[in-house]
C-alpha cells in the first residue's frame, strides 16, 4: 500500500518534504527530497546512531543544497543515493523508501524492505 506525500511542484529543488509511513505496525519518520526535479525518499535515521537528520524542521540539506547533512554528527549524504561520503558513518547509506509518481504528478510513497533497526 502507498501513500501520497505531496505534488511535484509542491517541492522545489534543492527541498524536502517530511513524511510517516506505518510499517509492518512501526511509524517510521521519512523525507522526499527534490534533486534537480529528481525525487528521491529516505528514512529519516542517520546510519551512525538512529537519530533524525533534519538540523531544523524538515531542513535536510547543507547549505549549498549539495549533501543532506545530519545535524547531530556532521555526516554527508548524497542526495540521490543516500551514500554517506564525510563523518562517522561512511561506506553506509541511508535507506531508500521507494517512491513513484502518478499521471498527476503526485509522489507515492512505499515501504522500504528491510526495515531499519531502532
Amino acid at each position: 500500500m502507498s501513500i501520497a506525500i505531496a505534488r511535484t511542484d509542491e517541492i522545489a529543488p534543492g527541498t524536502s518534504r517530511k513524511f510517516l509511513l506505518t510499517c509492518d505496525g512501526r511509524e517510521l519518520e521519512c523525507f522526499v527530497v527534490n534533486v534537480g526535479g529528481a525525487f528521491h525518499a529516505w528514512v529519516n535515521r542517520c546510519r551512525h546512531v538512529p537519530m533524525g537528520l533534519d538540523w531544523v524542521e524538515n531542513q535536510f540539506f547543507t547549505e549549498d543544497a549539495q549533501f543532506l547533512q545530519c545535524a547531530t554528527h556532521g555526516a554527508y549524504y548524497v542526495p540521490d543515493t543516500g551514500e554517506c561520503i564525510a563523518g562517522p558513518p561512511c561506506g553506509k547509506s541511508l535507506h531508500r523508501v521507494p517512491i513513484t509518481i502518478d499521471a498527476t504528478r503526485t509522489i507515492h510513497a512505499e515501504c522500504p524492505t528491510g526495515l531499519p533497526d531502532d
